[in-house]
């Protein structure tokens, strides 16, 4: 094995093995991505990556085999939650790939080729990535955030109100489904009321379905567990989790901060169901209501 400065032999043969295996990643999403303009420019990152794997293969003089995991991830990532949030997953890894080759001796010329690569690649990808998904993330998000918080403010009322997990679940899904339906009238009339390149019809269905999805995951523990308490703290763990779940999504695929996004959404849910719980509580007392 040729000698590059003091970087140790394994870590030379792992950024080998990753070259190797991106180079497969960028090929099939080159074959499945639609639209020419975004198939050319990963078949060219994958034709680089695999040039970038050959430079390190005549320092170490071994044959290395992909990580065929690490391609079905980032494959299945990409095609299930979309190109965009899958590629900009490899473009992190392509960061910390940068500031390695960064650190090597200035005189590797061929290696210092490659930081210049990665550079391009970054900004290649960052020109190619437009996906409705992420045009309409502020109709999702008004569907998430106004479901959470509205819905999980309504079931914990209730809670106290009525002290039935039927009744909870019933006014619940009625609440809800009138609301999903409601929002998403706004947000068709919204989005046609100001020009742009979003469809309202796509805007009201991202909207709608968000709102309707999340329902359906805070009402559930309320028709499958005995106790209404632990219902209510199950429905309210379903939250910060799709509050998690959906944050870290758009952190990733918008570079935007997940730590702020993520305690604003919790600490205004978290508000709004004790509130609400608080007045379920003053409900109870004012109007006599029995266990």
């Amino acid at each position: 094995m040729k000698d590059i400065g003091d970087m140790k032999p394994g870590r030379i043969l792992a950024l080998q093995r990753n070259e190797l295996t991106e180079h497969y990643i960028y090929k099939q999403l080159a074959s499945s991505v639609s639209g020419v303009k975004n198939r050319r420019i990963l078949s060219q990152i994958a034709d680089d990556e695999l040039r970038h794997y050959s430079i390190w293969k005549s320092y170490t003089r071994q044959e290395v085999e992909p990580s065929k995991l690490k391609i079905w991830f980032f494959t299945v990532i990409s095609r299930l939650l979309g190109l965009t949030f899958g590629i900009k997953l490899m473009e992190n890894a392509e960061k910390n790939a940068s500031e390695v080759y960064s650190r090597l001796p200035s005189s590797f010329r061929e290696v210092q080729g490659l930081v210049s690569d990665e550079e391009e690649h970054e900004q290649a990808l960052i020109g190619m990535l437009d996906e409705d998904r992420l045009k309409y993330t502020g109709s999702i998000v008004l569907g998430l955030n106004d479901a959470l918080v509205e819905l999980m403010g309504v079931l914990a009322g209730l809670t106290f109100a009525l002290q039935d997990s039927r009744y909870v679940a019933l006014t619940g899904i009625i609440t809800g489904f009138a609301a999903a339906l409601s929002m998403a009238a706004s947000e068709y009339l919204s989005t046609k009321a100001e020009p742009g390149t979003k469809n309202p019809v796509k805007a009201a269905l991202y909207t709608g379905i968000a709102y309707l999805f999340t329902v359906v995951v805070l009402i559930t523990p309320f028709l499958v567990l005995s106790s209404l308490y632990v219902a209510l703290g199950t429905a309210f763990g379903a939250a910060i989790l799709i509050i998690a779940i959906f944050n870290f999504y758009v952190s990733v695929a918008k570079d935007v901060s997940f730590r702020s996004r993520f305690f604003e959404m919790v600490f205004l849910c978290l508000g709004v169901t004790f509130l609400s719980f608080l007045a379920g509580m003053v409900v109870r007392v004012v109007f006599g209501v029995e266990s």
